[in-house]
């Protein structure tokens, strides 16, 4: 409830393009931000009230989205994910490997760029004769992602990919 009652439209925009990809985050945020305005937003049902309008294509993955987004960001799930990234590559020895199993494209995307680059924001550093300085080399280009029958024994299994890096 803090979150929808105290974030600024533009707070809310980035957390629900960048944590939910919610397509209309734009809507949504300036429709959330009118509508506390009017009344105060504390409770569930309350919430889907004033979403409720917002909604595009299939409530279920809609809501699923936006309720992610708002998880990401209460349990500061990317920080986490970040710190334990960044801690890692001290407790690998050389050619040691990380392997690690996103369930989210946001997870993805963030352990892609670090596997690649060494950092969170995926910038590529080299040096003086254009040698990445990346401690980590990926060994899979492309992520593991479950086969049918994988899915089938554990659906929840569905939205996996997994990564793998060793450490120079």
């Amino acid at each position: 409830a803090d979150i929808i009652s105290s974030y600024s439209e533009n707070d809310l925009v980035r957390l629900f393009s960048d944590f939910g990809q919610v397509r209309n985050a734009k809507t949504l945020a300036g429709h959330i931000v009118t509508e506390r305005r009017q009344r105060r937003i504390d409770t569930i049902a309350g919430f889907l009230d004033v979403i409720g309008s917002c909604i595009r294509g299939s409530r279920a993955k809609y809501l699923a989205q936006v309720f992610q987004s708002l998880r990401i960001e209460v349990n500061h799930e990317v920080d986490a994910l970040k710190d334990f990234l960044g801690a890692s590559t001290d407790c690998l020895k050389p050619e040691g490997r990380l392997v690690v199993i996103s369930y989210h494209s946001v997870e993805d995307q963030l352990v892609k760029r670090w596997m690649k680059s060494g950092n969170a924001r995926g910038e590529i550093e080299q040096d003086d004769f254009g040698r990445v300085l990346s401690p980590m080399k990926m060994l899979t280009r492309k992520p593991v992602v479950p086969d049918e029958i994988e899915v089938g024994i554990n659906n929840r299994a569905r939205s996996a990919k997994m990564r793998i890096a060793e450490r120079k």
